[in-house]
């Protein structure tokens, strides 16, 4: 049987697919802890939900994360070992968010005015969700500042995942009344 603990992260070192060791404050470690809690979130959002096509679509999001999550977790000198063994973030994974929202968004109407999170029980845990990827993406743009990030395509689909997690919540409550949306006054 495998063991859950391993002793080896002790002393504050973690170890990168296909070889070599950070400090688990490595802005690595902090893109990647800030997708696996997205992912996380995003299992709480798919329970609460009601909507089977919410469901699905999480459920195929919260699997391509660990894509971006094994990139993330690659040194740039080890990237094209890490491609012969997992697929990478591609634009066609980025269209399908974009064909995703476009659905969606033909099918709510959006007020006018910023929407308060807590409408439901999943939309908030979609905006939750939603606000943690956008952590992700900032620490997704350090790496790329650091010459850290291989494939633009993970910021991309990380910055159009969120737009997507807006339009499911919103999508999840499209039958609310407009006022348990709106942050009107009245």
């Amino acid at each position: 049987m495998v063991k859950i603990y391993t002793r080896r992260g002790d002393e504050g070192e973690t170890g990168l697919l296909y070889g070599g060791r950070v400090s688990k404050a490595d802005p690595r470690c902090e893109a990647c802890g800030s997708i696996d809690e997205a992912v996380s979130a995003l299992g709480l959002a798919r329970a609460l939900a009601g909507d089977p096509k919410v469901k699905a679509v999480l459920k195929e999001v919260q699997r391509k994360l660990f894509t971006v999550g094994a990139e993330l977790a690659t040194d740039p000198s080890q990237y094209a070992t890490m491609q012969r063994h997992f697929s990478v973030v591609s634009s066609p994974m980025v269209e399908r968010l974009e064909r995703w929202i476009d659905e969606m968004e033909a099918e709510v109407h959006l007020p006018r005015s910023f929407i308060v999170p807590g409408a439901s029980a999943a939309s908030s845990a979609l905006d939750l969700a939603r606000t943690i990827l956008r952590r992700a993406e900032r620490r997704v743009v350090t790496l790329k500042e650091a010459g850290l990030l291989v494939n633009p395509e993970v910021l991309r689909y990380v910055n159009r995942l969120s737009d997507l997690l807006f339009m499911l919540a919103r999508y999840e409550d499209r039958s609310l009344p407009m006022e348990t949306l709106s942050g009107d006054e009245g």
